[in-house]
């Protein structure tokens, strides 16, 4: 049950800061990539200090690491997508803008959709046809800017990817024995194994690049802890008071805030055409995750006028 009062306000204000940090992604990564660090780099970092927050709290609340034999294929292959994801979206900030990219990046509520529909049988509304071409002409206006110069290709298929793995592994999770696992523990080795990942990328290439800088230690501590401890702490609480639905839409805030720190701190330039493909796209998806909700207001509404269905039945 939805806590009601003071519990929803918490609950609202929860979702945006994770919907808020998680946004932050660009904002740390960036400066980064201009000292010189490539994106293995960069990530393994992030997971690293990630895997020892997250640890932390694992240990402050008093619970344990141990995990079944079953467990490690599941966690294998989730470990794998979330690295993989990252890995895409992060590369894709070489060939477009990091606003942009993470705003593509958030149609993966429609990949979901689409795999779910596919593969389990879950059935494909009208709803989710209309949001799926509605998304598809917002990233239609995001692939050429109002100057005449087109988006890279490379760019979006590394964002599309990155969103397809993302959303496999929230199927992934959902519908393996993983389910049953305490999320913190779950995101614990998911991240853990991403380190490994990582580490093993930066093995075979034979470098790691460390920042040049003291002071942007700074940054790769606050891409592990905001986008990734914070934002999974806050979105767990949110659940918790105003339910899965409320918090999900309030993650359309994280392209938006990719995009404002892009224009306030990096300069990129919003046109109104990139205004009207973000527009786009965050209806679809918001339309998506809150299909359910929507019939149930209009169903409530229809009811407030039985003499016009009375009405409509006779003349039928």
């Amino acid at each position: 049950m939805i806590r009601k009062d003071n519990s929803t306000w918490k609950g609202y204000l929860c979702g945006i800061i994770a919907a808020a940090t998680y946004g932050m992604n660009p904002l740390f990564a960036l400066p980064l990539y201009k000292d010189g660090m490539d994106t293995d780099s960069v990530l393994f970092f992030r997971y690293l200090f990630a895997s020892i927050i997250i640890g932390l709290m694992i240990k402050a609340r008093g619970r344990n690491f141990r995990v079944s034999r079953k467990d490690v294929t599941p966690l294998l292959v989730m470990g794998f997508l979330c690295a993989f994801s990252s890995l895409a979206l992060f590369v894709s900030y070489s060939y477009m803008e990091a606003g942009i990219a993470s705003t593509i990046l958030f149609v993966y509520p429609i990949f979901v959709a689409v795999i779910m529909a596919l593969f389990f049988k879950e059935r494909l509304t009208l709803l989710t046809v209309f949001c799926i071409l509605l998304a598809l002409g917002g990233i239609a206006l995001l692939y050429k800017g109002e100057n005449g110069a087109t988006l890279s290709t490379t760019g979006i298929g590394f964002v599309m990817a990155s969103a397809l793995a993302y959303a496999i592994y929230i199927v992934g999770v959902n519908q393996s024995r993983l389910r049953q696992m305490p999320t913190v523990k779950l995101t614990f080795y998911v991240i853990l194994l991403g380190t490994f990942l990582f580490l093993g990328r930066l093995l075979w290439k034979g470098e790691i690049i460390l920042p040049t800088q003291w002071y942007l230690w700074g940054n790769i501590v606050a891409l592990a802890a905001l986008p990734t401890a914070i934002s999974f702490m806050a979105t767990t609480k949110a659940i918790q008071y105003i339910g899965s639905t409320p918090t999900a839409i309030l993650g359309a805030l994280e392209p938006v805030t990719a995009i404002f720190f892009g224009v306030l701190v990096f300069g990129e330039v919003l046109t109104p055409r990139l205004c009207t493909g973000i527009l786009l796209i965050l209806i679809a998806v918001t339309l998506i995750i809150a299909g359910g909700s929507f019939s149930a207001v209009l169903l409530r509404f229809r009811k407030l006028f039985p003499k016009l269905r009375r009405n409509r039945n006779k003349a039928s």
